[in-house]
């Protein structure tokens, strides 16, 4: 799909020369605002942004040279003047939305770039599904950069994916107009180990003067981390204490520092910078991710900004780490993250720098939101068939499918179990003796069962373990087939009935999250497309993603975004104890492990 691209700067710069010059007027004058300048970290009152071709021509005192009988003057009034938001690591996907309402749901909140890694979908329907976000991602009046998935599947060997992304894909996404680098390299253990399939694919990426993102889940920052560093990662978000963050920039890499819906990775790092002094344009601040309740109720990147500030970050630097450091990082700081002459003109204006009300946004010299209400179009692109037919479970699963089988005779047994964090992506490895009933392995209220189902070959395949932290009661279930990063369907459940209604019904509605109790279900987030996103508004998805939480209430589990943390338990590539299709995996060795072990 062919889509009309934002002018260049060479497309309008002698119209930008000509309205600089006082020549010609702009299409758009902002008067007496405080420019907030991220390149020179001031903020200057008394100052009006001229805008003409989508793009800034003119800033400073006064304007009126460039302002004409048709120029729209909009009054700043004494506001903040400061540029659009950036989201430097993302996936839409996780918003259970399409790009187009996702970005319907952020841009009243400020948001105008996004860098989304699309891998998620890539996982389900390989470059194929990554080019359908691409398109979709090129549709919108917001600017949202693609990055190249780099890994999936995230473990070779450890998990089976729907599709598997190669270099000669990495090599031929690079050609697209959307694309701006590669997405965050997971396999972080092939970097290290110098594999070949790795290293083809970050060369391409350098080839073709892209960026190449990283993930380093290891709390190990010895020879190994110097490796992956070696290796050509520029970014890391995986950092969880401010000993990761200063690593990662001593070693010149940017360390984003992410507020998600469940990640809370901001407070225990930005200490680098407020007490440790220092230089904070080698940090940047992500979402990484906002699930649509948290995008509706609370914000996007402005609730990142607003968290660095409360946490002690001087606020204009809190706004350079959400714009021009981000910018900067991609090689577009000529085109995005200040509000300075040839930029594109994504401009804030808002009424206090710490708390940062989105009062108007401008994206690419237009009007597109006011006091938290859109006011332009977001164009959908058309989902195929093919892409909303992903769940193929093979045969309806029955109570026996959920079975974990003791050792003959044993009255109980030792089980290793995935032990949730609560705010955190990381898991324990834990251990925990499990009472045996009519040769099964029961759960009980804090231990309960967890299952991958396979969706994607109908090859009927399920692994069974048990996870701790969720502490559900009563006869219930949970499944979803998002399940990162292989997007299989995890089940969590106390009662092995439940656990088979719940994978049945997604296989059903072709994909989403369902809760089910006592044989009746709760809750149901229908997610059609790969099984990963709803084409509805992000206020609908919202309102069932809350009865989801509400549900989930209900049922005994009062983790912070506890639906975040179920969808992540199939991540192989942050330690410690995962579950995959292929069993369970201790990521801190990268190998699987036995459910069960001997009693000593």
């Amino acid at each position: 799909m062919e889509h009309a691209p934002f002018p260049s700067w060479p497309d309008v710069a002698p119209r930008l020369i000509a309205v600089a010059a006082g020549r010609e007027a702009a299409d758009l004058v902002i008067r007496d605002g405080v420019w907030i300048n991220v390149h020179s970290r001031e903020a200057l009152p008394g100052h009006s942004v001229a805008i003409t071709e989508g793009r800034i021509a003119f800033v400073g005192p006064d304007a009126s040279h460039c302002t004409g009988p048709d120029t729209r003057v909009i009054e700043a009034a004494g506001r903040y003047i400061l540029p659009g938001l950036c989201d430097a690591h993302m996936h839409i996907e996780s918003g259970m939305l399409t790009p187009a309402e996702f970005a319907r749901a952020v841009i009243p909140h400020g948001t105008t770039s996004m860098f989304t890694d699309p891998h998620e979908i890539a996982n389900v329907l390989g470059l194929d599904g990554v080019r359908m976000m691409h398109d979709e991602a090129l549709m919108q009046p917001v600017n949202i950069f693609t990055q190249m998935p780099s890994c999936a599947p995230s473990a070779p060997g450890l998990e089976t994916t729907g599709y598997e992304i190669t270099p000669e894909d990495v090599a031929e996404a690079m050609t697209w107009p959307g694309i701006v680098g590669l997405g965050e390299m997971m396999n972080f253990p092939g970097v290290s180990a110098a594999d070949p399939k790795m290293l083809a694919e970050i060369a391409a990426t350098q080839r073709a003067g892209k960026t190449v993102g990283g993930h380093y889940a290891s709390p190990d920052l010895g020879p190994d981390f110097a490796a992956y560093v070696a290796g050509g990662p520029a970014d890391d978000h995986e950092g969880t204490c401010e000993a990761d963050s200063i690593a990662r920039v001593r070693q010149g890499m940017r360390s984003m520092m992410r507020l998600g819906s469940a990640w809370y990775d901001v407070e225990s790092q930005i200490t680098a910078i407020t007490e440790k002094g220092l230089d904070p344009r080698s940090f940047i601040l992500c979402t990484d991710d906002c699930h649509s309740a948290t995008l509706v109720n609370d914000g996007h990147m402005n609730r990142v900004v607003r968290h660095a500030i409360a946490c002690g970050c001087d606020p204009l630097v809190a706004i350079q780490m959400a714009t021009i450091n981000t910018a900067t990082h991609f090689g577009l700081e000529r085109e995005i993250g200040s509000v300075t002459p040839g930029r594109r003109a994504d401009v804030i204006l808002s009424s206090d720098l710490s708390e940062l009300p989105i009062e108007m946004v401008i994206a690419r010299g237009r009007v597109v939101a006011e006091n938290g209400s859109i006011t332009v179009d977001c164009p959908h692109f058309h989902w195929p068939a093919h892409a909303r037919d992903t769940v193929n479970l093979g045969d309806a699963k029955t109570a026996a499918d959920f079975e974990i089988k003791a050792p003959e005779g044993a009255n109980s047994v030792r089980a290793n179990v995935i032990g949730v964090v609560e705010n955190q992506a990381p898991t324990k490895a834990l251990k925990a003796d499990m009472p045996v009933r009519d040769g099964l392995v029961e759960s009980d209220g804090e231990i309960c069962q967890i299952a991958l189902v396979e969706r994607h070959r109908a090859s009927g395949g399920v692994t069974n373990a048990l996870v701790s932290g969720f502490r559900y009661r009563g006869r219930m279930a949970m499944a979803s087939t998002v399940a990162h990063d292989s997007h299989h369907m995890i089940v969590v459940g106390t009662d092995r009935a439940q656990m088979a209604l719940a994978a049945n019904r997604l296989a059903e509605v072709g994909g989403g999250v369902t809760l089910w109790r006592d044989g009746q279900e709760l809750a149901l987030v229908e997610l059609p497309i790969a099984g990963l996103m709803s084409d509805r508004p992000a206020q609908e998805v919202a309102g069932k993603a809350q009865a989801l939480v509400d549900a989930m209430r209900d049922c005994g589990c009062r983790l912070n975004n506890a639906y975040m943390q179920h969808s992540l338990l199939a991540l192989v590539v942050i330690p410690e104890l995962r579950i995959s299709d292929l069993g369970l995996v201790d990521v801190r060795s990268f190998e699987k492990i036995e459910l069960l072990e001997p009693l000593e």
